[in-house]
């Protein structure tokens, strides 16, 4: 599609940060928004999250990316303007937007409220729009958004602490929920204490479940038990504590990104066990077939959730007082926040 013709398409201007390349480094980014449709609630962008995925895509790591690219999907902020066929939304209300903005709406997945799985889902930024046009995220002052995308953020939830739960919350509530991991007494086990992992921590812990975080870091301990409320915490490389904790565990959510064995943490689970896989490392994991079969046990994944999903985890955090726990930064210091994100130097989000 031309750029005139583009133009024609999008007409409110609009300020964001933008990759222009793969260096990732971003800059002051003018473009244009559609103006509101009948369906799209337009609203002023307060405060974004600064997720993992947000790296891997400015640096085109996953290979899939366009410039010039604007991250950024765990935004929040108060409607200004709506279209005359919207009925869920007002000006002036909280609203935030995780990381999808469309779906094809027809299928199976988005017919059971699993908009998340639809093969024709919209990225939030990165993503192409049923006009032709380039999605753009939230590191940018407004965003124009089909109300079916939007969720409601309760009055008593702040914001800032608010918006890395559109990912991170959704991201670690939807397996809690699919797989059964929810029951009060039910022991789980939380692989990686970062922005997924101190979510899951916390979430799993307001239905009930008994915690034990397992990190290769010894020096997180008392953060993970005096801070977000584990139980217990077992250091990964520490075998005498692995060996004492096998098969202790109803299930396991492994947020970790990066290359792990995934053998010592099947141990770790009872018979019929899951573990379920969130972080997606670039090299495939070795999946051992006899532990699985002598336990039934299982290996699992899960991306998001889907819009009823990610309202009813957001009215579940409303209720049990559960945020993100975040350093607040200005946007021109995204660049160093990044660098920072990539030597993991966070606890547990950044949000501008």
């Amino acid at each position: 599609m031309g750029t005139a013709e583009e133009q024609k398409v999008q007409q409110k201007k609009a300020f964001g940060w933008a990759a222009r390349d793969t260096s990732g480094f971003l800059s002051p980014f003018n473009f244009s928004r559609r103006e509101t449709g009948d369906k799209d609630v337009t609203f002023k962008v307060v405060y974004c999250g600064i997720c993992h995925s947000d790296l891997h895509m400015i640096k085109n790591e996953w290979g899939v990316s366009t410039y010039p690219l604007v991250p950024g999907h765990e935004i929040v902020g108060v409607v200004t303007e709506i279209g005359s066929k919207v009925e869920k939304f007002k000006v002036g209300d909280r609203v935030g937007v995780g990381c999808m903005v469309g779906s094809c709406r027809s299928c199976d997945s988005c017919a059971n409220n699993l908009e998340n799985y639809c093969p024709k889902m919209i990225f939030t930024y990165g993503g192409t729009y049923y006009d032709g046009t380039t999605t753009y995220g939230g590191y940018s002052d407004i965003m124009v958004t089909d109300e079916h995308f939007i969720v409601r953020i309760p009055d008593n939830l702040p914001l800032d602490a608010a918006a890395p739960l559109l990912c991170a919350g959704i991201t670690v509530y939807s397996p809690l929920r699919y797989y059964g991991l929810d029951k009060p007494g039910m022991h789980v086990g939380v692989v990686g204490l970062g922005g997924l992992g101190h979510a899951a921590v916390k979430f799993a812990k307001a239905m009930g479940v008994k915690v034990t975080v397992i990190s290769t870091s010894p020096n997180k301990k008392k953060e993970a038990i005096e801070h977000l409320g584990a139980d217990s915490f077992l250091v990964s490389r520490d075998q005498d504590e692995m060996q004492v904790a096998m098969s202790t565990m109803d299930g396991i959510i492994d947020t970790v990104s990066a290359q792990h064995p995934l053998m010592p943490l099947i141990g770790l689970l009872k018979s019929h066990g899951k573990i379920v896989l969130l972080g997606a490392p670039e090299k495939p994991l070795e999946l051992p077939a006899f532990p699985l079969l002598v336990g039934r046990k299982i290996v699992g994944g899960s991306a998001i959730g889907g819009m009823k999903e990610t309202q009813e985890m957001i009215n579940f955090a409303a209720k049990h007082n559960i945020t993100a726990d975040i350093e607040v930064i200005p946007i021109d210091y995204v660049n160093t926040a990044i660098e920072r994100l990539v030597k993991a130097d966070v606890r547990y989000r950044f949000v501008n």
